[in-house]
């Protein structure tokens, strides 16, 4: 009897073991069959979006197509726009002309309005200097306004950036001396340079304003 039930025992252990087996397999066929119907899922995805892209390409090159032709226009629209740039070019820069002539001529005319508005203090200095002369008895008070009136002249002068060119004994030089006589000289160092100034040179800022005239030794 004991025997019978260790039998049926190892018989049972037995028909779970391939019980659990056959589970296992069946669980393996269901997952190959999920992986393959999920590829074949993926597949009509993949295809599905190839369609839609293909149908967006299609859709997007109809859409350029249409902008295309409502682009064009016909030769005589461009004509005519082209003439309305050209009319308001023309118009424009008839217009800027007009302004900057204008601009020149008034600055040409205006041009040396703060400079005489500096000199006139000067003459009025020499106006009182004259007055002064008429009745004036000493030499050396009327000496001594005029010097006063020449300084205040040469300062004018140098804070507008203009100075005398020093030709005195110098090398004479064409680009600033104008020679109008030569005399010979006694002193072989001073022929070729300047042994007396005429008319006074000056400068404004680096540029000759006015030469200077002079007696060159030879």
């Amino acid at each position: 009897m004991i025997k019978k039930k260790k039998a049926t025992a190892e018989e049972m252990k037995q028909k779970n073991t391939n019980d659990i087996t056959e589970n296992k397999d069946n669980r393996s066929q269901d997952t190959d069959s999920f992986s393959e119907e999920s590829g074949a899922g993926t597949e009509t995805l993949n295809g599905n979006k190839d369609n839609a892209d293909q149908v967006t390409d299609e859709a997007g090159s109809k859409t350029a197509s249409d902008k295309d032709v409502k682009k064009e226009v016909s030769p005589e629209e461009k004509l005519a726009e082209i003439q309305d740039r050209y009319l308001r070019l023309s118009a424009e820069f008839d217009n800027y002309r007009k302004r900057t002539l204008r601009e020149k001529m008034e600055l040409t005319k205006h041009a040396g309005e703060n400079i005489l508005q500096c000199i006139i203090p000067v003459m009025d200095d020499f106006e009182r200097a004259l007055k002064l002369m008429e009745t004036a008895n000493d030499c050396a008070a009327m000496k001594s306004g005029i010097d006063f009136i020449y300084n205040k002249f040469s300062d004018f002068l140098k804070q507008n950036g203009i100075k005398e060119i020093e030709s005195l004994n110098k090398d004479f030089d064409v680009d600033h001396h104008e020679a109008v006589t030569k005399v010979s000289v006694d002193d072989e160092s001073m022929k070729g340079k300047v042994v007396d100034v005429i008319v006074k040179g000056y400068w404004i800022h680096d540029k000759v304003l006015r030469f200077s005239k002079v007696v060159v030794g030879e």
